[in-house]
């Protein structure tokens, strides 16, 4: 007999599982084909795991929009669970692939009005990292699904398997099942209900766009730095410029950066403007850049009118809140990467995070397949370090992103106090 487990929210909770075909079966379920679920894929492969990735996009580029992440200490976590030659690899995946990071480097943040350099912050052999490259080679060797999209959980009452059934009927077994799928996950919110795994809201926007740019005009841009550079302006604004796609070194026209600027935008406005067109937010942000600093005044003056644009509205989730703390049923089902702890931005702490939850559950399902502890204690154990650490952060990063847009706070803010070491001394 399979008992439904329903959403803490349902009205109308099913009865039946008729419909379904039988189910496959694996030892780990991981549903969520990004970095996170990815690396653990890798892990759970080179312990002689069996496991599954579904995804619901029809394939590992099906969106148009690319993203480049940092990845500073989360650099042992992701080493630890791919093989060496996929690790000497990863220059595949950095924004510049004829670049590798350098021993040391740093990320300066400037005053966006005159230029400064107010913040400097030391780093070593700091990757940035094309979120789609990075995905393409962590996918590698995997066993991926892609166009499944989650439904619902049955969980078994006699084998202590789960089962999750797919929108398309379809459905898989497993001993583990790990949401790992994005910020707005269906696995949180099946297991939450809809409102309490919602993420919550936050007053600040942010607009996204990619660039070419003539010869000219890109080694201009790029003299600044040859990856990243972030300003502060003391009117509330932030911004943050770099490179998304070098791909051929010797041909600057081709490059492609990437800027955006975030502001404080209170909820009422991001309902009002929700329906502004691409090129009303590009315009908007162009205006806002006219009272920037080089190169960020530039970088968008020159952006073509026909650039790719992304408007997104920011918003986090922290486990750590009361209601927030899902039932793992015995450590069947758990949580991972953005889907437990989403983020804001600005202080890059995201990827590192995720990835350190990818090589710590990976340890745990270890423990538990070999018979070193119950499954419920490895998970448990997992889950209790998991939601200290990255929903401490969480919390961080709403003050963070605050501090960042109010200009008599910048310098009591994490990112310059703390830096991006998530250990440093500072609150």
């Amino acid at each position: 007999m399979s008992a439904k487990m329903e959403s803490p929210d349902s009205q109308h909770a099913e009865t039946t599982i008729s419909g379904f075909s039988s189910p496959e079966a694996t030892k780990v379920l991981i549903i969520g084909a990004g970095p996170t679920g990815l690396a653990l894929g890798q892990g759970l492969k080179q312990a002689g795991i069996s496991c599954i990735i579904v995804e619901k996009d029809e394939s590992i580029n099906a969106r148009t929009r690319d993203w480049n992440m940092g990845m500073v200490w989360g650099k042992a976590a992701l080493k630890s669970l791919i093989v060496d030659e996929m690790w000497d690899r990863l220059q595949y995946a950095q924004v510049d692939p004829s670049q590798p990071p350098p021993e040391s480097d740093s990320m300066n943040f400037v005053n966006g009005k005159s230029g400064e350099v107010m913040i400097s912050i030391p780093v070593q052999r700091l990757y940035r990292l094309r979120r789609s490259k990075l995905r393409e080679l962590l996918a590698e060797g995997l066993d991926v699904r892609y166009g499944m999209s989650f439904d619902k959980i049955d969980l078994s009452s006699d084998t202590g398997n789960v089962t999750v059934r797919f929108e398309d009927g379809s459905s898989i077994t497993a001993k583990q099942v790990v949401g790992s799928n994005g910020a707005r996950s269906s696995v949180r919110q099946f297991l939450l209900g809809p409102e309490r795994g919602a993420v919550r809201r936050l007053p600040y926007s942010a607009t996204f766009i990619h660039s070419k740019y003539t010869r000219e005009q890109a080694l201009y841009l790029r003299k600044f730095h040859t990856a990243y550079i972030a300003a502060i302006h003391p009117d509330g604004y932030f911004s943050f410029f770099g490179m998304q796609d070098a791909a051929d070194p010797d041909r600057p026209e081709t490059w492609t950066f990437f800027i955006y600027i975030s502001w404080y935008s209170s909820l009422e406005e991001q309902d009002a403007t929700a329906h502004c067109s691409d090129a009303q937010r590009l315009a908007q942000v162009k205006e806002f850049s006219r009272i920037f600093t080089e190169p960020f005044r530039s970088a968008l003056e020159w952006a073509s009118a026909d650039c790719p644009v992304w408007y997104m509205c920011m918003h986090y989730f922290d486990p750590g809140v009361e209601g927030h703390r899902w039932d793992n049923h015995g450590g069947r089902i758990t949580l991972a990467g953005d889907a437990a702890h989403a983020m804001t931005y600005q202080r890059g702490q995201g990827l590192n995070h995720s990835l350190t939850d990818a090589a710590r559950l990976c340890e745990a399902i270890k423990k538990f397949t070999a018979n070193e502890c119950t499954q419920e204690e490895a998970i448990s154990s997992f889950e209790e370090e998991m939601i200290a650490r990255a929903g401490g952060e969480a919390r961080m990063s709403v003050s963070n992103t605050e501090m960042l847009h109010d200009w008599q706070r910048v310098m009591q803010s994490y990112l310059a106090k703390k830096g991006l070491d998530p250990h440093k001394g500072g609150s």
